[in-house]
């Protein structure tokens, strides 16, 4: 991704450094994440090619905190935001936050966006479709629902556990 102009971009410009909305507070616990991206700029089969990427060009301050809070072999959903808004796949961090190669060619300062490298884990064998995710009790509560602009957002275990179940219990098989 860091050769391509995805649209992560969002309009929240308010430089809030200790505005983070990861959870700092679980020591030993792996966070869970999810992760926004156009298909048709960056899609999670171009990823799955790749075998690995970095997740760059994120221009929100909270979302940017995501990144940097983001530490290697936790996971993230990857979601497709444009076209059939669905989560398609889980990706990995591999390597943890670094200067974003693409913010020094817009003239910002080379410590203000960061991107973290990510490979693919396995792609769901059914999609979830953000109607579907709207319509579950718990799903519905998701950032992803509720600050639909941000790019980058922790979810809670439940969620995550949620999510796998639900696309489970859609194709019949196990993940």
């Amino acid at each position: 991704m860091c050769d391509d102009n995805d649209d992560t971009a969002d309009d929240d410009t308010a430089d809030t450094a200790d505005d983070d909305t990861a959870d700092d507070d679980e020591d030993d616990d792996m966070a869970r994440w999810l992760v926004k991206t156009e298909p048709e700029t960056y899609s999670f089969e171009m990823l799955q090619r790749d075998k690995q990427t970095c997740w760059d060009l994120v221009r929100n301050y909270t979302a940017r905190n995501n990144l940097k809070a983001m530490k290697i072999g936790e996971q993230a959903l990857v979601y497709h935001s444009v076209g059939p808004k669905e989560i398609v796949g889980i990706c990995e961090v591999v390597r943890e936050h670094y200067p974003d190669p693409q913010a020094a060619g817009e003239g910002e300062p080379a410590d203000r966006w960061v991107a973290v490298d990510v490979k693919p884990v396995r792609k769901l064998t059914t999609t979830l479709h953000l109607s579907t995710l709207k319509a579950h009790p718990l799903l519905s509560q998701m950032l992803l629902v509720k600050q639909s602009r941000l790019s980058v957002t922790p979810i809670s275990d439940e969620e995550w556990d949620a999510v796998l179940a639900l696309a489970e219990s859609l194709t019949g098989n196990r993940l």
